[in-house]
Order: structure tokens, then sequence, then C-alpha cells
């Protein structure tokens, strides 16, 4: 929950200089950038998670997407050709944001042998 806590208390107080993630027995501490404690509303907090959170679910889908791209560039090298599998795979990798939205419903496209 630390980046996600970090995220939304900075999206709800942008003045927040310094975050001391809470535990289970300590609540968070947050600071302004004058060291001056802020009062946070946890309740507020917890509710720009769940904003926040599609979001950060198609980050994490379009970050596998680019490294999955990534993968094949050599493909498309100017002394290569891609096979029409090959740019059927890739475009399918630029496609996959148009129908899912997350990595844990995503079906990846299979990478051609050729």
């Amino acid at each position: 929950m630390s980046m996600e806590f970090h995220n939304a208390v900075l999206a709800l107080y942008p003045n927040t200089a310094n975050i001391d993630h809470p535990t289970e027995t300590i609540p968070a501490t947050v600071k302004d950038r004058d060291g001056n404690v802020i009062d946070i509303d946890m309740d507020a907090v917890e509710a720009e998670i769940a904003r926040q959170q599609p979001q950060v679910k198609l980050d994490a889908l379009r970050a596998e997407r680019n490294q999955r791209l990534a993968n094949t560039d050599w493909w498309a090298s100017s002394d290569l050709t891609m096979t029409a599998a090959q740019t059927a795979y890739r475009q399918a990798l630029r496609d996959i944001t148009d129908t899912y939205t997350s990595l844990d419903d995503v079906v990846w496209p299979e990478e051609p042998n050729e």
C-alpha cells in the first residue's frame, strides 16, 4: 500500500513534503514543506486510492506491453523484413489497451516463432 498511499496523499495534499507510512499500530505522519504535521483524512486517502486504481492498473498493462514491444524491436531493423505474423503480433500488442484495462484480465497475443 505504500506507493498507492504516497500517491493518494500527494494528490489530496499537494503541499506535502514528507510522508511516514502507516503501520498496523502507528498512523501515518504527513508533514508540509514547513515541517508542520498535516491532519490527513484516511477515508479520503482510501477513496483516492480507489479512484486511482484503474489508472494504476492500465499503466502496469502499458508497461508490460511496451516491454513486449521492445523485446521485438529488432524485428523491425532496417536490414530485416518482418513477416506478416510478426507485424500482426506487434500491432496486436499496440492495440491491447483497446480491449483490456489491466494485467488481471489481459490475454496476450501469441508471439510468432518466425
